[in-house]
């Protein structure tokens, strides 16, 4: 539990975990009639027991519907570490030069795939400079597998796809229904 900013003795409970369906229903449809605005007050006005940075965070990363889904192109892994050579773990920058793709996702990216990758080929060359990779490369049973970073990458929410469904419902205008959920693919997920 945690205490009401505002001082009072009322205690707010508030939710933890995974977001439900019917969370994102109210969190789509309330930022669909109302705007996005202060995510505390927001998480509130929305009758969300969520903390207004969980709002903020579901919204930007996952909800939003310009979100780019999938797996991240060579051209874009390119463009990632042409700019973190220039700006270095400045996320949010890098993802205003990737249209669709959030300061979340590109960091995970890189940390996962390439900052890995490099770590390897360093290795690799370490070795190979202190004249350990005579005996690697003597040796049969010993191989370096360095992965190559081109390769594609998968993040966990790869069975999302572009959005394409309606924007919102056709039925009523201001509001997300079920049918646009499974049109998504957010019911979709495992």
């Amino acid at each position: 539990m945690k205490k009401n900013p505002s001082g009072s003795s009322q205690d707010v409970e508030v939710r933890k975990g995974p977001w439900t369906m019917e969370e994102d229903l109210i969190l789509i449809n309330y930022i669909t009639n109302h705007g996005e605005c202060v995510w505390n007050t927001l998480a509130r006005s929305a009758g969300l027991k969520r903390t207004g940075k969980s709002c903020r965070l579901r919204w930007l990363n996952y909800l939003r519907p310009d979100v780019r889904r999938g797996n991240i192109t060579p051209e874009e892994q390119l463009l990632i570490m042409e700019l973190h050579a220039k700006w270095g773990n400045r996320w949010s920058k890098i993802a205003k030069h990737l249209p669709g793709r959030t300061d979340n996702e590109i960091k995970n990216y890189w940390r996962t795939r390439i900052q890995k990758h490099i770590k390897q080929a360093q290795n690799f060359n370490e070795q190979k400079s202190s004249g350990h990779a005579d005996q690697a490369t003597t040796s049969s049973t010993q191989t370096c597998n360095v992965i190559n970073p081109m390769e594609t990458y998968s993040p966990p929410y790869d069975n999302f796809q572009s959005f394409s469904g309606p924007y919102p419902s056709e039925t009523n205008e201001n509001v997300w229904s079920m049918e646009d959920l499974w049109s998504m693919q957010l019911l979709n997920s495992d």
